[in-house]
């Protein structure tokens, strides 16, 4: 887009002042108004009946555009005015006359066919969109290659569990399995998986049910589980909410979900699963509803960000000896972010800023909350540093019955200033709490401090400032009932 250096000039005025800048000729088609990132026009509104959810589910850059789904609560009927949306290199956005109203928030480029799979479109290297019948009516939340025949296939995950099959030629469309079924989920629980990903063979999927009956401990409903083409293994019994993997140095896979004491990262590397524990940075996430749609993207070549609980991170590629190297917490926010991605140099985060979520005539909703609408935020990848200093909470274990010498989870220790940690024994005998580090991060511990709890005492630990090191765990002295929590700030 050519801009002239007056225009440029006063940009950059209003960027300084925090000012809107309006109606500023920029010596092209159109002009816009912009405040710290984000273009109104660029906001995608449904209509005013029903009220309902419009979050952006899905953003890709494909065909020389950026592409972006949008998704409502649930399936069609219960929202208006969504769809499939495109913008072009001058900040012109259009919706998609193939649209239909759904809930989407998948997405995939398909290298067999080299097509772009987005919601329930299949869009080709010229922006010609095909619409699959046999998807349109299930709430889509990931997209993922074949197993078998990856050049002509992909699979579909449905939010209820649904698992189909695509031929990205054809579009003809297969039910595999209902994963509700195949992974033991308890009776009365609501499905919503989230993600899935095809990686060493495998295809693993992620369900983030999860609600007052989880936190209780009266059923575990969320899942991890993967299919290697013959039969289903479930990983985890929680919810998890995201699955991810590199294809490059050795090719890590990484998983993010959650329990009552903190967040839960699995990582797949060297052939098996490895298990840590990260902090959360707000407890507005922990429900099954309210973790839409916590992503990891690569946003620079061979650089990802995860956003996980409140936090973003950066996450490595590379592993070494098994180990995955180098997670950094970057920033704390309270966005609800479905999907983010790079475009034409920017880091752009997708929304969801308006959920009246009203269902019936009935049930109104929320009264304060208009009309239902999601917008585009555009910086640079540096400008997460510049949002909320991370902080964050959770423990290792959480009123949890520990065997003498059982020793917890690694928990991620770095990247956090003032870091405290408290110790609940519940026991009914003095327990020796041994905290080890991982100073390297390659899977050496050593012994930091030991902290004496008596019989049901609590205590706490204030760690000296400036001391740090990776990974933080720690080892029971006696079988007691624990809880080991800790507070960064």
């Amino acid at each position: 887009m050519r801009m002239r250096l007056g225009y440029l000039v006063v940009v950059l005025f209003f960027a300084a002042t925090g000012m809107q800048a309006a109606n500023i000729d920029q010596g092209g088609p159109r002009d816009f108004v912009q405040a710290s990132g984000v273009f109104p026009h660029l906001a995608m509104v449904a209509e005013h009946s029903p009220r309902t959810e419009a979050g952006i589910g899905g953003l890709m850059p494909w065909a020389d555009r950026l592409w972006a789904i949008t998704y409502v609560a649930h399936l069609e009927g219960t929202g208006s005015g969504t769809g499939l949306y495109e913008i072009d290199e001058d900040l012109k956005i259009r919706k998609r006359p193939e649209s239909v109203v759904g809930t989407y928030a998948n997405r995939l480029i398909h290298g067999g066919s080299n097509q772009l799979v987005i919601g329930p479109y299949v869009i080709d290297v010229e922006g010609n969109v095909r619409l699959i019948e046999g998807v349109r009516n299930h709430r889509l939340a990931a997209t993922m290659e074949h197993l078998t025949d990856p050049k002509n296939m992909v699979y579909f995950l449905g939010m209820e569990g649904e698992f189909f099959e695509v031929n990205v030629h054809t579009l003809e469309t297969k039910k595999l399995f209902d994963l509700m079924k195949e992974l033991d989920e308890p009776a009365g629980s609501k499905p919503h998986f989230k993600s899935a990903f095809t990686h060493h063979g495998c295809v693993v999927v992620a369900n983030n049910s999860y609600n007052e009956k989880d936190y209780n401990g009266q059923w575990q409903a969320g899942r991890l589980a993967e299919w290697d083409g013959k039969a289903w293994t479930i990983l985890e019994r929680t919810a998890f909410t995201e699955v991810w993997g590199a294809r490059a140095s050795k090719r890590p896979m990484i998983a993010t979900g959650w329990d009552a004491a903190s967040v839960i990262l699995r990582v797949y590397c060297d052939g098996k699963w490895s298990r840590y524990r990260l902090p959360k940075g707000s407890h507005t996430f922990d429900e099954t509803s309210y973790t839409e749609w916590m992503r990891i993207r690569e946003v620079e070549t061979e650089r990802a960000l995860m956003d996980c609980h409140g936090l973003f991170y950066e996450v490595p590629y590379h592993t070494y000896n098994g180990q995955l190297w180098g997670i950094r917490p970057i920033s704390r926010h309270l966005r609800m972010i479905p999907d983010f991605c790079s475009w034409r140099g920017m880091l752009v985060l997708g929304g969801n800023q308006a959920t009246p979520m009203q269902f019936s005539a009935v049930n109104d909703g929320n009264p304060l909350a208009g009309q239902p609408q999601a917008g585009l935020w555009f910086g640079k990848t540096d400008d997460l540093w510049g949002f909320g200093k991370p902080q964050g909470h959770g423990g290792v274990w959480r009123e949890k019955d520990v065997k003498a010498g059982e020793t917890s989870d690694p928990y991620l220790f770095f990247g956090f200033d003032r870091k405290v940690v408290h110790f609940r024994n519940g026991g009914d005998e003095t327990t020796h709490f041994h905290l080890e580090v991982d100073i390297l991060g390659d899977g050496s511990w050593s012994t930091y401090e030991t902290i004496t709890v008596g019989p049901k005492q609590y205590m706490y630990h204030v760690f000296p400032e400036g001391y740090s090191a990776e990974w933080i765990r720690v080892r029971s002295g006696k079988d007691t009932r624990a809880t080991v929590w800790f507070i960064y700030d």
